[in-house]
């Protein structure tokens, strides 16, 4: 028997409408019948069904507006349309628009109906396990999600986790926005400190006159204003991993007591006599260059020393630029669903421009970048929906990737613009890919892996036409 599933049938003969609904029933679903537009929308009082089956010819109206109409109210619902020999041409070609899941024509055995039917409803099962999976990555993003496949950000992510289960000091040197803190997360949650505290400290955003007592808390009576005893962030990160973000913000004074607490394993909070003993991983992020922070006193020296056992050096996104469609589509993707915006492609020039920015920001700026132009766009995003910067940047070649905007899936869009983009390159070098992959600004080895994974047939003058 089936399933609770409840499937409204729409058909203005009797017997058809009888026979449907005695098939359906015997199979273990829930039915309601109607003869009319007016009836089927008068029957969804009742709830909504879970698939319909309309037929294309009503006495009030047409079956594939009603199939409109119902779609619009509920977009998960499955439509299957049923219609008279000689009108099945028009029903196919009308059903596209009206987002029908398949097209049944008359007379048709028991068995067919019900297959399409159990289809349709496995559809509307898998759409929505598929829509609510999107809508949890939206919710839940976890922070330990670093995409890429350049060989920079490969070599990072390969250190992460060769690194990730030792207690090691790690330092993650990167410009803003490169994602220090994604693979500071990424350290902590694949590491045996899993399950324990992780705290993090921006040393940039506290205050001066507060970050020590932050992050050795004190004791009552220790300062003026000090009325309760508070428990530092250094003592909070006891058994779990501590991220000590921008650390050559920290005040030299501060440096001095720190190293202290990394050599002998104690803190002591602000007037306390006694120390106590703290076990934690500590890892440490800045986007100065550790050598201009030695040497413009930003950072001891020594300290420098404790906290560097492994380093990690995060490319900005200029050095790698192949990674650009792989963001756009996650970041596409992450705000399609957070907007509920349909994107039906980028403009070719507007992707253009995309990989031609030097994105100081780096990731975070074209995160942000693409929200904003998502939130602009009518469907397609254009070149006008970017920042007034990126618009008026100037363009390293020519723009010759005229053509429609390109639809349907993000992922085909996406592929069709590289190839286009790539063509236009060894157009422009006679084939000759060394040449090709510096007007791109990608790697001669990764234009070489596109050209093959896309199957571009690369001539060049010296070939010979095929006889």
């Amino acid at each position: 028997m089936k399933r609770a599933h409840t499937i409204l049938v729409v058909d203005d003969e009797k017997t058809i409408a009888d026979g449907l609904r005695l098939t359906l029933e015997s199979e273990g679903y829930g039915v309601r019948t109607a003869g009319s537009v007016r009836e089927a929308l008068g029957a969804l009082v009742q709830g909504d069904p879970h698939a319909a089956i309309v037929d294309l010819m009503l006495p009030d109206g047409d079956g594939l507006q009603l199939t409109r109409e119902l779609k619009r109210r509920d977009p998960a619902l499955e439509v299957l349309v049923i219609t008279a020999y000689g009108s099945v041409r028009k029903a196919m070609e009308a059903t596209k628009g009206a987002g029908a899941f398949h097209v049944l024509e008359k007379p048709f055995e028991p068995d067919e109906l019900l297959g399409l039917l159990e289809n349709a409803l496995e559809h509307r099962k898998l759409v929505g396990e598929n829509a609510d999976l999107k809508r949890r990555l939206v919710d839940q993003v976890t922070d330990t999600e670093i995409l890429g496949s350049a060989p920079g950000i490969q070599r990072v992510l390969e250190t992460v986790a060769a690194v990730a289960d030792a207690d090691a000091n790690v330092l993650i040197v990167g410009e803003s926005g490169t994602g220090k803190e994604l693979l500071a997360n990424a350290l902590h949650e694949q590491s045996h400190r899993r399950s324990g505290p992780w705290i993090k400290i921006n040393c940039a955003a506290l205050p001066k006159d507060l970050i020590e007592s932050e992050l050795f808390g004190h004791t009552r009576g220790a300062f003026t204003g000090a009325t309760t005893e508070k428990i530092g962030l250094l003592e909070e990160a006891d058994g779990g991993s501590l991220l000590l973000d921008e650390i050559t913000e920290m005040p030299m004074d501060l440096q001095a007591k720190l190293l202290r607490v990394l050599e002998e394993r104690m803190v002591r909070r602000l007037g306390a006599a006694k120390a106590v003993p703290v076990d934690f991983r500590l890892i440490s992020s800045t986007n100065q260059s550790p050598d201009v922070a030695l040497r413009d006193g930003h950072l001891r020296q020594d300290l420098y020393f404790r906290i560097n056992t492994v380093s990690i050096e995060v490319p900005p996104l200029r050095e790698r630029r192949d990674d650009i469609p792989i963001l756009v589509r996650a970041f596409l993707d992450r705000y399609r669903t957070k907007h509920a915006r349909a994107v039906e492609g980028i403009d070719p020039e507007a992707y253009r421009r995309l990989l031609s920015w030097s994105w100081p920001g780096n990731v975070r700026e074209l995160q942000h970048v693409l929200e904003g132009a998502m939130v602009l766009s009518d469907g397609v995003i254009r070149p006008d929906h970017l920042p007034p910067a990126i618009q008026r940047a100037a363009q390293a070649r020519p723009a010759t990737l005229a053509g429609p905007v390109l639809s349907g899936s993000l992922d085909e869009a996406l592929e069709e613009w590289e190839r286009r983009m790539i063509l236009d390159a060894l157009q422009q070098t006679q084939g000759v890919q060394a040449r090709a992959a510096k007007i791109l600004g990608v790697s001669e080895r990764s234009l070489w892996y596109r050209i093959k994974k896309l199957g571009i047939q690369v001539r060049t003058p010296d070939d010979t036409a095929p006889a």
